[in-house]
Order: C-alpha cells, then structure tokens, then sequence
C-alpha cells in the first residue's frame, strides 16, 4: 500500500500544484494545508506577520490527523519547513513521505510573483528561507528541483519511487 505524501517547500515553491498533479497521477486524495489554516493565522499572514510555533501547532495537529485518516495513500501541500514540524506530522502517521520541493531564493522569487492575491506576501519569503530546515538523511523523502516543469518534478518523483520499490524488492 502506498503511503500518504507531504509536498512541502517554501511560500511560491510550487507545493499545491505540484500535490495537486501528483495525488491525480497516483489517483489518490489530495489536500492543501492552507485549507487547514485558522482565520487567526491567515489573518497574520495576510498582514505580513509570521507565524510563531504556537500559531502553527494546531494546524499541524489538523494537517496530521489528515494523513493519518489516509494511511493508504494521499497528497497533503504543506511547507514543514522545520524539522519538528515534520516530527509531529509523524507522529500522527509514521510512514508519510516528505517530498521537498527545492530551489533558490532568486527561482522561487521569479514563482510567486506569478501568484497575485495570495494571502501569503511575498516579502515573508525571506523569512521561510532562514526557517527552512531541509530534510535530513533519517527523514523518509527526497528533494526535487522545482526549476522545470510541472511534469517533470512529478514525473521524477515518480521515477524515485518506483526505484526504491525495486531497490527493496530485491533485498
């Protein structure tokens, strides 16, 4: 059985259209962690505040219980951008793959500026890069290049997965 998938990455990285493509080609459920955002939060952001661990810690909660009600398979858009993010995304479901959308601050810059009206501004992008914690070599993921298609980060992460579905069959 598949496992349910976490597309993160900074603001402007390409997470729900990405997550989006890609629960439709693994024709699984998809969700956007924005949906999950209180007013309180959408309401900071929206003013050009960030938001602190407290504000995240209960939509984390919401966003976790999802992928653990969908431990067959779907895609949730979320930036997880620290570490202990992620740590409690899993403890709601233990075998969710990280899918790190990465790219430089001048590439993601060029792509959400192509993003007019959306509550997250862009002069908090900075601040989502100093945040970022990539994914560390014990965290089940992968880190794709988000400076190509759309096609073609999903069709590499599907390229990776199939792989490692072969590696472990042969072990």
């Amino acid at each position: 059985m598949a496992s349910p998938i976490v597309v993160m990455g900074v603001s402007g990285s390409g997470k729900s259209t990405v997550g989006a493509a890609l629960a439709q080609r693994l024709r699984v459920p998809f969700a956007d962690a924005d949906d999950f955002h209180p007013p309180a939060n959408i309401a900071k952001m929206t003013a050009g505040q960030a938001l602190n661990d407290d504000d995240r810690h209960p939509w984390l909660e919401a966003i976790g219980e999802w992928l653990g009600a969908h431990r067959d398979g779907g895609v949730m858009s979320c930036s997880a951008l620290k570490r202990k993010y992620r740590d409690q995304l899993r403890r709601h479901c233990a075998e969710v793959e990280f899918v790190h959308l990465a790219g430089s601050l001048e590439v993601i810059s060029r792509r959400q500026a192509s993003r007019p009206g959306h509550f997250m501004p862009a002069s908090l992008l900075a601040s989502q890069f100093q945040t970022l914690e990539p994914l560390e070599p014990d965290e089940f993921g992968v880190a794709i290049d988000v400076d190509q298609n759309i096609d073609s980060i999903v069709e590499n992460y599907v390229d990776t997965a199939e792989a490692r579905t072969t590696e472990q069959g042969r072990q």
